[in-house]
């Protein structure tokens, strides 16, 4: 099993960092503390970045010694919040914190997944009445496998993920968090996640 690191201890880096845990994985948690999110990620073969997506680029890029040569697994939306502190814009149009990341930190693979769907879908996506989808952005495939794995750990199906290509594809599924506010105001904060019918 991997050692991982989950930066962020917010609802999504809880829900990630307990299911891995449980899944075997060898799990580092980290906070805002200082230090915390460079020992962690200087420790792990794998990094998940589950903190706000407004300041990842900024916070990611000052940990670029101890990401070089490991996965990092983006599953944040950068996004502007609205009067209601739901998400009310992209910090990115027209491209994504997923692509920032991956020019940023040429020596670390990034792959995108997970952020098209409300935290607690993440590690238990059999809860939905349908199957959801996890989509998966990358320009590595070997990386994209493990993560694949990963998502399979945290009892995903395989036929639930979806490899949607190279990094590019990212902007897609970010943009997607527009259409989530829309969803919360109408029928309250209840799990759901973006699904392809087939």
């Amino acid at each position: 099993m991997s050692t991982i690191a989950v930066l962020g201890r917010g609802r999504v880096g809880g829900t990630l960092a307990t299911a891995l845990g449980g899944a075997g994985h060898h799990v580092l948690s980290a906070g805002r503390e200082p230090g915390a999110a460079s020992a962690a990620a200087g420790a792990a073969s794998i990094v998940i970045n589950a903190t706000p997506g407004a300041g990842a680029l900024d916070l990611l890029t000052g940990l670029r010694d101890e990401l070089r040569g490991t996965l990092l697994v983006d599953v944040s939306n950068a996004t502007v919040d609205g009067p209601d502190g739901l998400p009310g814009d992209l910090v990115y149009p027209g491209s994504s914190l997923a692509e920032h990341l991956h020019d940023a930190l040429p020596e670390t693979q990034v792959v995108k997944t997970l952020n098209t769907m409300l935290f607690p879908v993440m590690a238990a996506p059999a809860l939905l009445a349908q199957p959801p989808t996890a989509f998966l952005s990358g320009d590595d495939d070997e990386a994209k496998g493990v993560v694949r794995d990963l998502l399979v750990d945290l009892t995903w199906r395989p036929e639930w993920i979806l490899d949607l290509g190279g990094i590019r594809t990212a902007r897609a599924t970010e943009a997607a968090i527009l259409f989530v506010p829309h969803v919360i105001r109408a029928q309250g904060f209840v799990p759901f996640a973006v699904s392809v019918a087939r």
